[in-house]
């Protein structure tokens, strides 16, 4: 559990009315300058329409919060690392508009991202709704969520960006079940509904697919992967900078199902789009399902 002392309050600090802006842009960031900077520009190059930025800053660098302050973008920051959770918090309690857009340091988006999620969003007549992008990496895990083995580079000095903007939709995919990961938006009503992030998930495993589960429970069945919404994910491993939390014991305990049952069965994690999920089937994993029982009975 985060030791959450009088030293590491946040502090914000507001810019002026976004009154045309679209999105608020949710990013948090952890001395990882270079990253931010790059993100930022490929959201002022690259997008459609314009747009609230706001940062929450962990562990706040003098060359980040300068430069959001040279561009009078809205932020938060704290002394210490608090974490994704209460980092994305933060930053939304400086977001003006209607629809939040979720999103790590260490992206870039591509050309009209911005436009295919809106395009999808106006489609609903109730906020009821989760969408994603869609990340294109350079490695090649089995991740059927992502475009895998497109190497632009590993890091913002190395980013082979005209590469990138010539090739990137050149790749054939398809829309995908589950949402769950960034760049993610959602209704501000929805956001406050749920309570944003759950802190108790501190510094952040296993803290997105319990916010899925947060919009779960709160009626949302329509999580989303565009294929067409893309952006390059340099994959900074910030993580490994941390003491993690047990996320995955923290979720069977608080939900009495695993992820991994939650995510195949009831997301759709990854598998080709074909509409909205209503009642998942878990016939053919009742055995699984005991376990998780019994796992969480034993806390293991």
């Amino acid at each position: 559990m985060l030791d959450f002392q009088l030293q590491n309050q946040i502090e914000f600090f507001q810019y002026n009315k976004h009154e045309k802006a679209l999105f608020s842009i949710l990013i948090p960031s952890w001395k990882n300058y270079s990253h931010l900077k790059l993100v930022i520009e490929s959201i002022r190059k690259n997008s459609r329409y314009e747009h609230q930025i706001c940062v929450h800053l962990n562990e706040a660098d003098e060359k980040s919060k300068n430069l959001l302050d040279l561009l009078k973008i809205s932020h938060s920051i704290s002394v210490e690392n608090t974490g994704v959770c209460f980092g994305f918090n933060a930053a939304s309690s400086l977001a003006q508009c209607e629809y939040f857009v979720l999103i790590d340091d260490d992206m870039y988006l591509a050309p009209d991202w911005d436009k295919w999620m809106h395009d999808s969003i106006i489609k609903h007549k109730n906020p009821y709704w989760c969408i994603s992008g869609t990340m294109m990496e350079r490695t090649g895990k089995s991740n059927k969520s992502v475009i895998n083995c497109k190497n632009f580079g590993a890091n913002p000095e190395e980013f082979q960006e005209q590469q990138f903007l010539d090739e990137y939709s050149t790749y054939d995919y398809h829309d995908w079940s589950g949402s769950l990961w960034y760049p993610l938006a959602l209704d501000r009503k929805i956001w406050m509904l749920i309570g944003g992030l759950s802190t108790e998930f501190s510094p952040g495993m296993y803290s997105d697919p319990d916010f899925m589960m947060k919009l779960w429970q709160a009626g949302v069945r329509h999580f989303i992967g565009l294929e067409k919404c893309r952006v390059y994910h340099f994959m900074s491993k910030s993580t490994s900078r941390v003491k993690k939390n047990d996320g995955r014991k923290q979720f069977l305990q608080k939900w009495k199902i695993s992820n991994s049952i939650f995510s195949k069965y009831f997301l759709r994690l990854g598998e080709k789009y074909t509409g909205d999920i209503l009642i998942p089937n878990l016939t053919k994993v009742k055995l699984r399902l005991f376990k998780d029982q019994l796992k969480r009975k034993l806390n293991l």
